[in-house]
């Protein structure tokens, strides 16, 4: 039997303004943009084409509006995987990534966190190898 996570669900106010962050500030992939009833869309986003990616769903009621940019208690909630921690992070920086600490060299890999648009914390990491 072969399982694996394929969505991840992330809480967002606006579809375009997070597709935007997502393609524009993160360079991820638009995979998908589907239109559904009641004003809903189904859209998805990824690091690239073969990446399981981030269902973004538009908060629709008090609750779910009151955990955007929260969805994990201020706990880091999304790690960001790359081969070149220097190249993506001085692109991140260049687009105006919000960064909330330094990179640090750890046992596990070079890492450093930054904000999503809705502040959500997030590690890029080189995993050392």
């Amino acid at each position: 039997m072969t399982r694996r996570l394929s969505r991840t669900a992330l809480l967002v106010a606006d579809y375009d303004e997070a597709i935007a962050f997502f393609v524009d500030m993160l360079g991820f992939v638009l995979c998908e943009d589907t239109r559904l009833p009641e004003d809903k869309r189904w859209v998805v986003v990824a690091p690239d084409a073969t990446s399981s990616g981030l269902l973004l769903a538009r908060a629709i009621d008090g609750r779910q509006v009151d955990a955007i940019g929260n969805q994990s208690g201020g706990r880091v909630f999304l790690f960001l995987e790359t081969d070149d921690f220097a190249r993506d992070h001085r692109l991140y920086t260049e687009r105006g990534v919000r960064f909330v600490e330094p990179p640090r060299h750890e046992p596990y890999g070079i890492v450093a966190v930054f904000e999503d648009l809705y502040g959500n914390r997030w590690d890029l990491i080189q995993p050392r190898t």
